[in-house]
């Protein structure tokens, strides 16, 4: 299965959401699971079983527990083949970005400008 079949799948992602901050118990993960997603247990299982034989979550065993973690190196695959597309994305926020700053700039230059219209007195009055 490739990488993006596996994360392609929105509950397969939230779960490597929830495991992004650490190591946690098939149980807490299934729980967070059914709550949000309305699945099953033994549904939550298969997906936990998809992400462990793809690689993308390492378990080890404590007592009754099972304990899963994210396996960095297919998400580190996946980004590495997002990387020849990125100027796609990149080039178009560097531009947005630009045109951003600009209009920042033109709003604090007519403020000044208005500020300052509003501090001079009127022509014509004595100072």
């Amino acid at each position: 299965m490739h990488a993006f079949d596996v994360l392609g799948d929105p509950v397969r992602r939230r779960i490597l959401e929830l495991l992004a901050d650490g190591e946690q118990s098939s149980g807490a993960i299934a729980a967070v699971i059914r709550e949000e997603f309305g699945i099953s247990q033994p549904g939550v299982s298969q997906h936990l079983r998809v992400l462990r034989e793809t690689g993308f979550t390492t378990v080890r065993v404590a007592g009754t527990r099972r304990l899963y973690a994210v396996n960095s190196a297919p998400l580190r695959e996946a980004g590495e083949w997002l990387e020849r597309f990125r100027h796609i994305w990149d080039q178009p926020l560097d531009a947005l970005a630009t045109e951003l700053a600009r209009g920042k700039r033109e709003r604090r230059l007519r403020q000044e400008k208005d500020n300052a219209r509003h501090r001079e007195p009127p022509e014509g009055d004595p100072p």
